[in-house]
């Protein structure tokens, strides 16, 4: 349900949602409060994805009463399309893609000196690499690397994280978006790796992640998802990918 008629902003915040009726209007309102000294033009979509609880009408509210938010919905349980979906109704030159439980904005400002300054294309933080403070139980930690692992065994993938913070060109990583073919839990990682296999600069910061809340999703329940999400992103890249080259 996105509004007309906006300004165009500098920055563009993709956040995907699934029942965060919990905590939502105090995470925006906090990352508003945040952004303020940054002095950019911001929007902040606030990406819904198959709530059962009040988020979308939550949603709504924030939306009526903060010029900058917008909501959208695709209507079903999907992290990935709905962080797909927020990329491409995005209208920032710049897009940060952040969790609902970090809005981290001491990693918008390093991650934005690195864009404007720096030659990056996408910035990604990364729970795993030197220097980053992973705070979260010792089985989402374990997941990330196991994840991260079998990226590096079926995609040689180089990097140590893929899932959560990210910020980028809108104009350079596009494109990129556009020949994703995966969504759920690992359209993230399909991104990231994409865009270093199409010659975009990565670069990879380390960040702070502590949980404010038992994770939405059950992890366990997840596994399915991620290994068929795995074999077709594989087969995706390393087959048809290999055979138009």
């Amino acid at each position: 349900m996105a509004t007309t008629d906006r300004t165009t902003p500098y920055v563009s915040i993709v956040i995907p949602v699934y029942n965060e009726e919990g905590i939502l209007r105090e995470a925006i309102s906090d990352l508003r409060a945040q952004l303020a000294p940054f002095g950019w033009s911001y929007e902040i979509l606030i990406c819904e994805n198959g709530s059962s609880d009040q988020t979308v009408a939550l949603g709504q509210h924030l939306a009526g009463e903060m010029a900058e938010v917008r909501v959208l919905s695709v209507g079903a349980p999907n992290y990935g399309l709905a962080m797909r979906q927020g990329i491409l109704e995005a209208t920032g030159e710049f897009v940060i893609c952040d969790e609902i439980d970090l809005c981290d904005t001491d990693f918008y400002r390093r991650a934005m000196d690195l864009l404007e300054h720096d030659d990056a294309d996408l910035v990604v933080g990364s729970k795993a690499m030197k220097g980053a403070y992973d705070q979260r139980p010792m089985v989402r930690r374990l997941a990330t690397r196991v994840i991260n692992g079998m990226l590096r065994v079926a995609l040689d993938f180089r990097g140590t994280d893929t899932h959560g913070l990210k910020a980028f060109r809108r104009a350079r990583i596009l494109p990129i978006v556009h020949q994703c073919v995966i969504d759920k839990d690992l359209f993230a990682s399909e991104l990231v790796i994409r865009a270093g296999r199409e010659g975009r600069h990565v670069v990879e910061i380390p960040v702070q992640v502590a949980e404010k809340r038992r994770p939405a999703i059950n992890l366990v329940r997840r596994v399915p998802h991620v290994l068929r999400g795995l074999a077709h992103l594989t087969y995706a890249i390393r087959v048809q990918n290999g055979r138009r080259e």
